[in-house]
């Protein structure tokens, strides 16, 4: 993509309604702009971040057996009644009514409508276990909306719904759930660490957080050292195995955070020179919550044995438009956004340090031209600016390559390439610094 033919309002001074670190980095590389508050319009820029996201969620989900479908935003009071949690959700749930007097809200989530399509719809156990999910938007009504989309109105959400005959298989549902959010985040370059968590409004007994550390993050955590060191399992998991132990590798050390914090078992249970206490943001929560939502809607199939059988269930919540915020508040410095390779809009920025001069703008438009054919997103600064600004504007957006071409290095047959997040700069070929990124 040419600069000079993009959309991207860059801001050059930090936005005043900024109180964290994303949301002014956000506003500044021209990711998102505000439309009321807690809700956001996503730039080019800003949505090639949400669907690279998005698909690196998509695909362990399909990796561990999930099945894709699409819910409304919209759904009917009704089924909400169904669950008795229509009254109990309280001021947070939108509630509208339509032309035909029907009560109807803008879903919060979306274990009632689910619950509601498999009951409708699944009569045996023969098709059991059964995971269903979606990458929807939400909307939560929060009285004081904050940090940009860290703690927005409207939301993207990745939400997963498991449907077992018995509670042992739906603790093995669980467990997959469990093993793919691990490999999603560090799919995204992120460090995330599984913590025990209160269930809140969505019920049941057993629910853990995923919480990605970082220096800005909402909260405090405690945790085991060798979590932080661990590596998710790898591309090879069997998904049809049985994954506890797996599980029980992570939860097996210590690991809270504030609110679940007890100082004196993590002094117990955790050597002196293994304790870590920092900051934490959440980007994932879990839940097996049983037969919570199956009882009161009469959700059953018949079982091996002909008797009705009420389903046992887990709910499964990845914040995908919460995420974009989360990795940058892990990866930048004091210049701009450093993002992971997998998530970057662009993987590598071109630029063109005298556009108009007939030598330098040939040999980027070669450069632009072979790194396109070889498959790589570039984001090519064609734009006739100062050099000063060019470099401002890329360390802003992140991008995690910068090929910088210049009259004097063409004369010498050079480019110069750098790398984002390590600062590290190479002055050599374009042949050479073509295939850098290739092998990278």
């Amino acid at each position: 993509m040419r600069l000079s033919r993009y959309f991207l309002p860059i801001l050059r001074e930090d936005p005043k309604e900024a109180e964290i670190v994303s949301h002014r980095l956000m506003l500044r590389a021209g990711m998102i702009r505000q439309s009321s508050a807690g809700i956001y319009s996503w730039l080019p820029l800003g949505l090639r971040v949400l669907r690279k996201i998005e698909q690196i969620v998509r695909e362990e989900q399909d990796r561990a057996g999930a099945i894709e479908l699409l819910m409304p935003t919209i759904q009917p009071a009704g089924i909400w009644r169904e669950s008795g949690r229509y009254e109990e959700y309280g001021k947070e749930m939108l509630r509208i009514t339509d032309r035909h007097d029907r009560e109807m809200l803008y879903g919060p989530t979306n274990e009632e409508l689910i619950t509601g399509i498999f009951r409708d719809s699944v009569k045996s156990y023969r098709d059991l276990p059964c995971n269903l999910y979606h990458i929807q938007w939400k909307f939560r009504d929060e009285i004081r909306p904050r940090f940009g989309v860290m703690r927005g109105r409207e939301f993207l959400m990745k939400d997963a719904y498991s449907f077992d005959l018995t509670p042992e298989d739906a603790r093995r549902s669980y467990h997959k759930m469990f093993v793919a959010y691990l490999r999603t985040y560090e799919r995204m370059g992120l460090k995330s660490i599984p913590m025990a968590a209160d269930t809140g409004p969505i019920g049941g007994d057993l629910s853990h957080e995923f919480i990605v550390l970082a220096d800005t993050g909402e909260s405090q955590v405690h945790c085991d050292r060798d979590l932080i060191e661990r590596s998710a399992p790898g591309e090879d998991t069997d998904y049809s195995a049985d994954l506890g132990s797996v599980v029980q590798q992570w939860t097996g050390k210590y690991a809270a955070t504030d609110d679940k914090h007890d100082p004196a078992r993590f002094e117990r249970q955790v050597a002196k020179e293994n304790r870590v206490t920092a900051r934490g943001i959440e980007v994932g929560h879990i839940f097996y919550f049983g037969t919570k939502y199956t009882k009161t809607m009469n959700c059953k199939v018949q079982g091996p044995d002909g008797s009705m059988v009420t389903l046992h269930c887990g709910s499964y919540g990845i914040g995908v438009s919460r995420l974009a915020g989360a990795i940058i508040e892990a990866c930048h410095d004091e210049h701009g956004i450093i993002w992971p390779d997998p998530v970057a809009p662009y993987r590598v920025g071109l630029v063109n340090l005298k556009a108009g001069d007939r030598d330098t703008d040939a040999a980027c438009e070669s450069l632009y031209s072979q790194l396109g054919n070889a498959g790589v997103d570039v984001l090519y600064d064609d734009k006739d600016e100062r050099a000063g600004a060019k470099f401002a504007a890329m360390d802003l957006l992140g991008l995690p390559w910068q090929i910088i071409v210049g009259p004097r290095g063409v004369k010498l047959g050079e480019v110069e390439i750098k790398r984002r997040d390590t600062g590290e700069r190479d002055s050599m070929t374009p042949e050479a610094a073509l295939a850098r990124i290739l092998e990278h």
